[in-house]
């Protein structure tokens, strides 16, 4: 999306915070819409999220998930959809194990998908809800230098947190061993370097996100023994970054490897139900969004 589309979506879900707080109603997108929730890999935050969500908005939700779901009975991800979609929904929220499995849905239904993580590829919803969290603490992102530390090589949440970021004008540095981050990421985007070290660049930083490993992504289902001595977010590590700048981390944490809980526990710093809180709302914004474009 170009950069007014995202802030678009963002100053959105800005007015939309006192919904998301109880404090007002939001306005209904229509009446008696249903989302369909096709949740075929393994969820909390996310789910619950659009859950929330699609009732802040005063509209209903079902959900499937694959426990008990017919791809265990071996039904294809496009063929649960499409049955899904038949149901009479108004529009379908996916989350699935195949890159590119959200859009190759919405090539076959009629109704608007929202891809809430699909393998390796994206989590949109997730790179515009850390945005969020970022304008709320610094205010523009415009010139800003951002770190993303981790397992960058699997995680469709670096790469929506990338697009959404130099989208709004930040400069984003990649930070992780080499089996992690290999220097071809760099190519992402002008304004992207990588490091595969942490300590010397978090000087630079304006805001630092920090990933989970990904055990169920990686070949081994291991994590590099001295990960959190090069890279984990330690109390003693973050005394190196400026008292202002903000961290977040996605979740799940993997507390005392990549963030410690010393760190996850600093409300003044950590922006963890910050980004909880905002994501609720960038969802309402997306639904509404999505609505919008099935209705007009």
């Amino acid at each position: 999306m170009e950069r007014t589309e995202v802030e678009a979506i963002l100053d959105r879900a800005e007015a939309l915070l006192p919904a998301v707080d109880g404090t007002r109603k939001a306005t209904q997108i229509q009446e008696s819409a249903v989302f369909g929730l096709v949740f075929l890999e393994d969820s909390t935050r996310t789910r619950l999220s659009f859950e929330t969500a699609i009732h802040r908005l005063g509209q209903r939700a079902v959900a499937m998930t694959s426990t008990g779901s017919s791809t265990s009975k071996g039904e294809s991800l496009v063929d649960t959809a499409r049955n899904v979609a038949a149901m009479g929904v108004q529009g379908l929220v996916v989350r699935c194990r195949q890159s590119g499995g959200a859009a190759r849905i919405a090539d076959e239904v009629d109704v608007p998908v929202v891809n809430a993580g699909d393998g390796r590829h994206e989590h949109p919803t997730q790179g515009l809800l850390d945005a969020a969290a970022l304008r709320s603490r610094l205010g523009s992102l415009e010139g800003r230098r951002i770190l993303i530390v981790g397992d960058i090589g699997n995680s469709r949440v670096a790469r929506s947190d990338i697009y959404s970021f130099t989208a709004l004008g930040a400069a984003v540095t990649l930070v992780g061993p080499p089996s992690m981050v290999p220097w071809h990421l760099a190519s992402l985007g002008h304004s992207i370097v990588v490091s595969h070290e942490l300590d010397p660049v978090l000087d630079q930083a304006d805001a630092v996100v920090t990933l989970r490993i990904q055990r169920e992504r990686s070949s081994s289902g291991t994590v590099p023994s001295d990960y959190r001595e090069g890279f984990g977010l330690t109390k003693d590590r973050c005394r190196n970054l400026r008292r202002e700048v903000p961290i977040l981390h996605p979740g799940p944490a993997n507390r005392g490897v990549e963030i410690d809980d010393g760190v996850l526990e600093d409300a003044s710093r950590c922006l963890v139900l910050d980004q909880v809180r905002h994501g609720v709302a960038v969802r309402m914004a997306v639904l509404e969004r999505a609505m919008a474009g099935a209705s007009g």
